[in-house]
């Protein structure tokens, strides 16, 4: 089975468990926790998935980690599951995955927004109402400033995007000036 298989036979187990206990939003919080915390010492990462180091030792440390970062119950298992199962190289695509069934399954969407100048309150209500409007979901923007751009936005859901920039205009009257 691939990795990537797997990665979602976990998710999907976890977004189960999550909406019985009610707590799809709380597990989505810890497992970012988790995975930021592994992005910043990969080291930890690498010893975890060691051969050479014995299967207590791993556990040990998950279990010191768990109660340092005040992990729930569930999620601590969960992780505990994952080490006795050989699986924690998969941990990076089991997040992935759950992120897109948790926020499926609690109808939010996480567009990312490119402008080329900082936006307002104001603009961002307007956005975020006609991504809401046009998605059917809450909408949890994150912003980024792009001045390269030179104006507009461009939006990016998934792998749509919706490009509304000065930058791309311009290419596109570049392209019909060319073509005559």
């Amino acid at each position: 089975m691939s990795a990537n298989a797997i990665a979602r036979r976990y998710a999907k187990a976890l977004v189960q468990l999550a909406a019985e206990e009610g707590a799809v939003e709380k597990f989505h919080t810890e497992l970012a926790t988790v995975e930021a915390l592994f992005t910043a010492h990969p080291q930890l990462s690498a010893l975890l998935t060691n051969p050479a180091y014995g299967i207590e030792a791993k556990i040990a440390i998950l279990k010191d980690l768990a109660a340092r970062i005040s992990l729930s119950t569930t999620i601590s298992n969960f992780l505990l599951l994952l080490q006795e199962r050989s699986r924690m190289s998969c941990l990076p695509a089991i997040i992935s995955n759950y992120s897109l069934l948790a926020d499926e399954l609690s109808g939010i969407v996480r567009p990312l927004v490119r402008s080329a100048f900082p936006l307002d309150d104001a603009k961002i209500a307007e956005i975020r109402g006609v991504l809401e409007k046009n998605t059917g979901k809450k909408a949890e923007m994150t912003i980024e400033i792009d001045p390269s751009l030179i104006g507009g936005i461009v939006t990016k859901i998934g792998d749509k995007v919706f490009d509304g920039s000065v930058k791309t205009q311009l290419t596109r009257i570049e392209d019909i000036l060319q073509k005559g």
